[in-house]
Parts: structure tokens; sequence; C-alpha cells
């Protein structure tokens, strides 16, 4: 009878599993797939990431390179932790296919068009170059990823242990993390959960042990945390529960910050040499080269240009990269508008007039800036081209000159040399500047107010919590009890959080989830933080379970926050000397130095200049006692007009700033481009201007007292 029935099912399951396949379209036995990972990833995943893999894929139709199976392997563990879908076969074919391309018509650009043989063997060199490195792109973009995701591993455990404490369910925790975190760790956590749900592991604990183990090598702390938290599902005491959830949290901060003091302790050595080769020696070096130049036939300001602006900015980040690469995983803040959408409308200029709110893209205005800096600053190119003979003062005997043309030994015109285009090149590093200092400061501004705002209130948030605990445990309901911390907490941010919760829920008859969460009254509108966010959201699924499980929940939020913030204030001190050493070069030293430069190689120029034309009619005893004419401008050359020099070395001066920023801020904060981004405009519109004042002041000194010297001596 068991084998009728046995025959009968299997009948009836092929019968409707044929009918169900053909009204799926023989989707069946396809894998369940969910779009939410999918269409989470397009949102986070930025446009240049897209071209990238529509760049690779395209090379690999066209010159398909397979790389031996120990590169293939790094590079597939690379793609797999950046979420690039692309192949290791992909990303070589487009390392070699490009720097073929740029060889290519490189070559030929240099040669029809600047007809230069040395740029054509500079393109040639540098096709050479990029082939490595492009090859190895996925890496470096994974080593990036793993920077941005290692700033919140240790809120990835603290949002996983808060949650775990008051409910033991390791895939809610995870799902808690990924709804709390920011991307690029949210994506990683979305994609644990997301791996069950496709049926990829068969359950969450071999979806998550797959993920740990991509972060053995650069994080152990961060696998051994989470190691402790699953462990913790094992327990039957409540108590031995609890300890190794604590312990967790007490293993990623105990050892983050041993790994960050011998980080400090290794880093100087790599600033120093930084320092010396990027910044100190090449600008020394400007001193001798416009001299070293005036004797060399072929070569002119194009190609200090070529080094100074490309090669040597590009060879001090590449240094700068390799030791933020190294910089210990674990802490550090993050873009509250990648937190929060809403606050996206502060990047931009607002202008309130009634009622109404202006909103003003600050790229334009910066755009309107820096193309009217830099149309006064060429303005004697422009003057000389429509009016080639037109000068101030007319009188070629004059001490001062504003645009000054001269004729070199070819017969050609070389400028221009004269003071006043010096001193109007300026504007062209003002351009470059502040046009870009404008742009970073007003687009991180607004952001930077809001965040300090709600990090005052972090700060003090774990009293709060403390007195917010011991309210709830004294069995006073929540709707009361905020009510009575801000009472107590007059005056201070927690205060006025909280009178805002007790507020919208006394007047406005709101809940305590609504009070705190609502998208158009809530408090945490005002006080956009993931913690608080989070320490709340605890409170209200703990709440649940009554008010003495809640104001334990709190008083364990409470000791997690003063732990992490212990932590990274000790982190900061063992940063401090390295950054301020930095902080100076940025802010002081490397524009007064580059000014310096500068003021020097005007009046180099402009002796150079002087004994170029006064000199050109002495003559020297030649054989048999004739004489001979000896123009000084066959000697020397004219060397380069200080208008093309300052042009150069001030645009090295605002790339520097901005390389020394970004490693100074990857250093002390990891990867936190608001923070990034503001003091870029801070940085870059302070050092510009001193750099633009200091050379401006030494090159008219400079000047003056050289052609006085000149004027006495000829």
């Amino acid at each position: 009878m068991s084998s009728i029935k046995k025959e009968v099912y299997r009948d009836l399951l092929s019968k409707y599993k044929s009918r169900i396949e053909g009204q799926l379209e023989g989707h069946l036995d396809s894998p369940i797939s969910t779009k939410d990972y999918q269409d989470f990833k397009k949102e986070i995943i930025p446009p240049h990431m897209t071209k990238y893999e529509e760049a690779c894929n395209f090379a690999e139709k066209i010159l398909k390179i397979k790389p031996d199976e120990k590169k293939a392997s790094i590079l597939q563990d690379s793609i797999n932790s950046a979420h690039i879908n692309i192949t290791p076969s992909g990303a070589v074919s487009l390392g070699i296919f490009l720097p073929l391309l740029i060889i290519l018509f490189g070559g030929i650009l240099a040669f029809a068009v600047l007809q230069s043989m040395m740029f054509v063997v500079i393109v040639l060199i540098l096709g050479a170059i990029l082939i490595k490195p492009l090859s190895d792109l996925p890496n470096y973009i994974a080593n990036y990823w793993r920077l941005k995701a290692s700033n919140q591993m240790v809120l990835c455990v603290f949002y996983v242990v808060t949650y775990m404490r008051h409910t033991s369910n390791l895939e809610n925790a995870i799902q808690f993390a990924s709804e709390h975190l920011t991307p690029p760790l949210s994506l990683d956590m979305k994609k644990i959960i997301w791996d069950v749900e496709t049926e990829k592991f068969d359950s969450l604990k071999d979806s998550l042990d797959y993920y740990l183990d991509s972060w053995r090598k650069y994080n152990m702390e961060f696998v051994e945390s989470f190691h402790l938290i699953e462990s913790s599902l094992l327990e039957g005491d409540e108590t031995r529960r609890l300890a190794a959830l604590d312990k967790s949290l007490d293993v990623i901060l105990e050892e983050t910050y041993e790994k960050m003091l011998h980080y400090a302790h290794n880093l100087k050595s790599p600033i120093t040499m930084l320092h010396m080769l990027g910044i100190i020696l090449p600008i020394l070096g400007l001193v001798i080269l416009p001299l070293v130049i005036s004797f060399l036939e072929g070569v002119s300001w194009l190609h200090l240009m070529f080094f100074y602006n490309i090669v040597l900015p590009i060879g001090v980040y590449s240094m700068g990269r390799i030791i933020l690469t190294k910089r210990p995983t674990g802490y550090g803040d993050t873009d509250i508008s990648e937190e929060n959408p809403s606050l996206k409308k502060y990047k931009n200029i607002i202008i309130n007039i009634g009622n109404s709110e202006i909103r003003i893209n600050p790229f334009f205005l910066c755009i309107f800036v820096g193309a009217l800096l830099f149309i006064i600053g060429i303005s004697p190119i422009i003057i000389h081209t429509i009016a080639p003979s037109f000068d101030f003062p007319a009188d070629p005997e004059a001490q001062f000159h504003l645009i000054e043309y001269n004729t070199d030994k070819l017969g050609n015109l070389v400028g221009p040399f004269g003071i006043g285009s010096s001193v109007l090149s300026l504007f062209v590093t003002l351009a470059f500047g502040i046009g870009f200092g404008l742009y970073f400061k007003l687009r991180s501004k607004n952001l930077i107010k809001i965040r300090e705002r709600a990090k005052k209130l972090e700060d003090e948030f774990a009293s709060a919590l403390f007195q917010l605990g011991n309210r709830l445990g004294d069995d006073i309901p929540a709707e009361m009890a905020f009510g009575r911390v801000a009472e107590y907490m007059q005056d201070t941010n927690s205060g006025k959080f909280f009178r805002l919760v007790s507020i919208n829920i006394q007047k406005m008859g709101m809940s305590v989830n609504q009070a705190i969460f609502d998208k158009q009254h809530g408090a945490l509108l005002y006080f956009p933080s993931k913690i608080i966010e989070s320490s709340m959201k605890v409170l209200i699924e703990s709440i649940k379970k009554g008010p003495r499980i809640a104001a334990q929940a709190l008083t364990n939020i409470a000791r997690y926050i003063k732990e992490i913030h212990r932590v990274n204030e000790r982190l900061r001190d063992l940063m401090a000397d390295i950054i301020s050493s930095m902080t100076s070069q940025i802010k002081f030293l490397t524009p007064a130095i580059a000014g310096i430069v500068v003021g020097i190689t005007s009046m180099i120029t402009t002796i150079l200049s002087k004994l170029s034309k006064t000199v050109s009619n002495i003559g020297v005893e030649g054989v048999g006692g004739v004489s001979a004419p000896m123009d000084m401008a066959e000697m020397f050359g004219m060397g380069i007009p200080t208008f093309y020099f300052q042009i150069v070395v001030g645009i090295y001066v605002v790339q520097i700033i901005y390389i020394l920023t970004v490693l100074s801020n990857g250093i002390q904060n990891g990867s936190d481009k608001l923070n990034e981004n503001y003091q870029l405009g801070i940085n870059l519109i302070n050092g510009t201007i001193l750099y633009c004042f200091i050379s401006l002041f030494v090159m008219v000194l400079f000047n003056n007292i050289a052609s006085t010297i000149m004027d006495g001596a000829l």
C-alpha cells in the first residue's frame, strides 16, 4: 500500500511540477533571487565603478589575456571584496589594452603636434609604467574598500552585540547592523543574508564564516569578535552568554588600539621620506632648475610642467596611498549624508527668501570664480596675442614692464618676462586653489556643523542613557522618563534631545517611537547620529519586554559608547605628533618655501634678461687681437619666464596641499570623506592665499633689488 502511495505522490508531484514550470517558462530550477541586495548595490556603487566594469568587459572581448593561477586567485579575492562584476582576465586585459592605446595615440600626437621626440619617449615610458598598476587595479580598489569598511567595524560589532543582548538572534542582529551602517560594510552585511536567501549557503553561519574568511588576513580582531558572538548562541547560561558578547566588543577595541600603536611608531620614517622626496627636494631643486634649463637646448617650461604637475604628484600620491594601505582597520567617521539622504540638500548653497528655499550647486559658483581668476591670470598672453607690440610702459628702457617679450638668438619672441605678468600669473594659481577650495568647503561646511552638533550629543549621551536607564529601572514609563531626564540635563544637547521627545509625546500625542523617529517632527531630525538612532531603536525593542529589560539594555549601551569613545581618544593621542607635523607642512612650510623659491627665481630671470639685453655689444679680445661681439643670450639663454615658472610651481603647491590633506585625514580618520572635503576646502584656500602673498612680496622685493644692482653695475 505504501509503494502505491509513493507512486501516486510522484505522479502528482511530476504533474504539478510540469504545470508550474510551464507557467514560469522553465525557470523553476533557477535559484530564488531577491532584488534587495542588487538594488542596494546599484545605489551605493559609484558610476565610475560601473564604467570600469564596462571597460574591463570590453577589453576582455578585444584582447583576452589570462593571468597565472596565483595572480588570478588574488585578483578574484579583490573582485569579490569590492563587489565588482568583472573577471581577473578582464582586469589584466584592460591593464594591457589601455596602455597600448596610450602609447599608440599619445606617441602619434607627441610626434605630429608637439614635434618632440622627448615627449614620444615619455609617452612610451608612461604606457609601460601603467601596465602594472592598471592590471592590479582591483587590488587597489579592494584596499580602498577595506579601508572604508574598516571605519565601521567597531560600530558593526557594537550594533550586533547591542541587539543580541536583549534578543539572541544572529540573523536579526546582522539585519539590524546593516540598517544602521553605511556602505560599504552595510552592503557586506546585506550580502551575508542575501547569500542565504539565494541558497548559495545552507545556513547563516556558513555564509557569515565565508565572509569572515575574507577578513582573516586584514583584520583578525573583527573575525575573533564575530566568533565570540557566534559562541554566545551556544551558551545555556545567561551570564556566560552576556559575558561572551561583552568580550567580543572588548577584543576589537583593545586589539585595534594595539595595532594603531605599532602603526604610529612605524609611521615617522615613511612620512619623513615622503616630506623630503615630495616637498623639500623638488621645491629646492626649482632654484637651480631654471639656470640648468638656460644651458639646455630644446627644454622649455612644458617639460617642467610635465615633471612637476604630472609625474611628481602621481609619485607622491602613490607613496601616500601605500602608507594608508598599512593603516590598521577598526574605527573612523562617515559622511552623515550617506546615513541620512535627507541631509544631502545641505551640500548646496541654501538661500532662504521668506518661506521659500533656493538651493544652488556650489559647482557652478566655483566654476565662475575659477574661470574669472584664470582669465585674469592669462591676460598677458591674451593681450600679446591681440596686440603683439603693446606693453606698459611703452618705454623699453623702463625698469619694470607689464608684459615684456624679448627676442631670442633665433629671432623668436619669448615671454612674458615683465614683473606685471609675473604678478598676474598668481591669479592662475588662485583659480585652482580658490576654485577647488570653495567647492570642497561649500559642499561640506553645513554637514560638518550638523555632525559636530550630533557628536557633542554622542559625547555626553552615555551619561544621559545611564540616567534614562535608572528612571526606567524605577518602573517609570518611558513616556514620563524622557521628561524627567530632560529636567535634570537642562542646557545640554542630551537635555535638548530628550525635551524634544517629551514635547512630541505630551503636546502632539505621539508614541515614543513616533516622537523619536517621525520623518517630519522626530527628535532625530535635529540630531542625525547612527549611534543615537540605534540606541533608541534598541530602547523601543526592549520596552516591549518591560521597563527593567529596557533599563538594562540602555545601561549596557552607555557602557559601550564610553568604551568606544575612550579608545578613539587614545588613538587620536597616538597620531597627534604626526598629524601636527603634516598640518604645519600644509598650512605654512610648503606655501612659504615655494613662495620664496618663486621670488628668487624671478630675480634670477630678471638678471639674465637684463644681462642679455645690455651686454650684447660688449666685445672680448679674439685671436690675433680681433674683437668679437659676444651675446650673453648665447651663453645663458633667455631662461624660463617667471610667468610660466610661477604657474608650474603654484599648481604644484595646490596639488601637494591636496595630497597631504588627503593623507593626513586618512591617517587620522580613515576613509572620512566629509571631514576630508572640509579640510581640503580650508587648506586649499588658506594655503594658496599664503603662497600667493609670499610670492608677490618676495617677487616685488627681489626684482626691485636686482634692478637696482644691475642699473648700478651697468
